[in-house]
């Protein structure tokens, strides 16, 4: 790359920010909230192959699960190089590859399953790392999910069924902002500690303390990695804030699924410097 992780990182929110607006439609909110750890895990974390087959053979694998906050993960895929970045601008439009949740059926490069339905994606994604281990393929799976979508219990049974099968090369990370469409997760339905939730059920877990920083993200990722192959599933635990890089949608849940108004765009991309060239 010829550019820095912060240039990344500063881009794909403006790319985040204009793609709801333009549709008045979609989930900044977290999509900000997740953007330094999809930037770090597609240009850093994982080993990736030049484009995309779906096979996935001889290559590190990631599912994400909470499909709604799509806008950061086509934004990431485009900047990446998996399409054509001016295709952003045809985001939630009839016909287009880039719908509201990701899909499988347009054929859209890096895009592995469709992720509408909450609480799916470690099934599918321990279906892959198994498949990895019956084809003695050493690369590793990650996942990414909502910590509201934990409260799902197909969560939970794939949980258990990952310890007890000792897979242990797939790496589930969990947003852990502590919010959701209707509020505080500890206002919707409380979980308690998802730590200790995951240790017990045999988890090994890292957590990383500021997953908006991208040198916390790397160096917990990285620990995470090391963990691998050790007998264990392995859960990251991201604490993130919601709707970070921009001032007035953070500390609230109000912006999970809103869109910003022109004056609201403009005060948004102002806060976020055009670094890679808009779409």
């Amino acid at each position: 790359m010829n550019f820095t992780l912060d240039e990344f990182t500063s881009q794909v929110r403006r790319d985040i920010l204009r793609m709801v607006h333009k549709v008045n439609s979609g989930h900044p909110g977290g999509s900000l909230g997740c953007t330094e750890f999809l930037v770090a895990l597609y240009s850093t974390i994982m080993n990736r192959k030049d484009g995309f087959e779906m096979d996935g053979i001889g290559e590190d694998l990631f599912f994400l699960s909470n499909g709604h906050i799509s806008p950061v993960f086509y934004s990431v895929l485009s900047r990446i190089g998996y399409f054509d970045v001016k295709e952003l601008n045809t985001f939630r439009l009839l016909d287009s590859r880039l719908q509201g949740h990701p899909t499988t059926h347009e054929g859209l490069p890096g895009v592995r399953i469709a992720s509408g339905s909450l609480g799916q994606g470690l099934s599918v994604a321990l279906g892959a790392a198994e498949g990895k281990k019956l084809n003695n393929d050493p690369n590793l799976i990650y996942t990414l999910h909502g910590d509201g979508e934990l409260q799902e219990g197909q969560n939970w049974e794939a949980i258990m069924y990952a310890s007890a099968k000792k897979i242990d090369n797939i790496i589930a990370t969990i947003d852990l902002n502590g919010k959701q469409i209707d509020g505080a997760t500890d206002d919707v339905l409380p979980m308690g500690s998802i730590k200790q939730k995951f240790e017990a059920f045999d988890w090994l877990v890292v957590e990383i303390e500021k997953g908006n920083d991208l040198k916390e993200i790397l160096e917990g990722m990285e620990k995470a990695k090391a963990l691998s192959g050790k007998g264990k599933p392995i859960c990251v635990l991201l604490k993130t804030m919601m709707g970070n890089g921009v001032d007035f949608m953070m500390h609230t849940h109000a912006w999970h699924g809103k869109a910003p108004n022109d004056e609201q765009l403009a005060s948004a991309l102002a806060q976020n410097k055009e670094t890679l060239g808009d779409y």
